[in-house]
């Protein structure tokens, strides 16, 4: 029987691996969208951001991490916070703020524990594969996959394939056409009762079928629309 997954933890009731992380994370920096899944054979995935967001200390610096809709995290990835960088610009490597019941330095010290960075920003429908690396600051488009064990320091485009450490592009997952017809449907935006609808040609990939299917209606001839422009 379908269930709706606003308050849903898990996935399915038969498995406790696997969770919505819209729904277990309590935390006002770390944003995630719906449908979006991760998946923890080893530790309880409930406990992702305290295993799995890394040196996330708020009181020396507020990061921000945003996930969007539909992604896909195997187990063990991992992302780091701009406090994993040590400040360049320092003649030391020692981070001395983070030690300051010792030190006594005056708190305008603590936003130079690191070389910070902006928020890392991780588009719709991305997969991520097996104890993959995010370093701050990236951002990831829409449809990308992140290979197993890679670690991505550098931005990664929409709907590419990249992987290693460095992570280094891949390939394309589609020719040019067809990826920009799919950041302009931007299916994953849809009410679920559309996709539901939808899944037939959304899993065998048949991207000009789902933009003249009846079923998107005003959607679809906006979508054409734009393309056309």
């Amino acid at each position: 029987m379908r269930k709706d997954n606003d308050q849903r933890i898990y996935l399915t009731d038969d498995n406790t691996s696997v969770v919505y992380l819209k729904n277990v994370i309590d935390d006002p920096d770390i944003q995630v969208g719906e449908h979006t899944y991760y998946h923890d054979e080893r530790n309880d995935p409930r406990d992702f951001v305290k295993n799995n967001i890394l040196y996330h200390y708020p009181q020396f610096h507020r990061d921000t991490i945003i996930i969007g809709k539909y992604c896909s995290l195997a187990m063990g990835t991992t992302f780091l916070c701009p406090i994993a960088n040590h400040n360049f610009a320092s003649m030391a490597n020692y981070p001395f703020p983070i030690a300051n019941d010792h030190w006594d330095l005056p708190e305008s010290f603590g936003s130079k524990v690191s070389t910070l960075k902006g928020p890392t920003i991780v588009g719709n429908d991305v997969w991520f594969g097996y104890e993959s690396v995010i370093m701050p600051g990236v951002h990831i488009g829409d449809g990308a996959i992140i290979g197993t064990r890679s670690v991505v320091t550098k931005d990664v485009p929409p709907y590419t394939v990249v992987g290693g450490d460095p992570a280094r592009f891949i390939r394309k997952r589609f020719d040019d056409d067809t990826i920009a017809k799919l950041m302009a449907l931007k299916w994953w935006d849809l009410p679920d009762a559309e996709i539901r609808d939808f899944l037939p040609e959304l899993i065998n990939g048949h991207i000009d079928a789902a933009l003249e299917a009846k079923w998107l209606g005003d959607t679809a001839r906006k979508v054409i629309e734009r393309l056309g422009k």
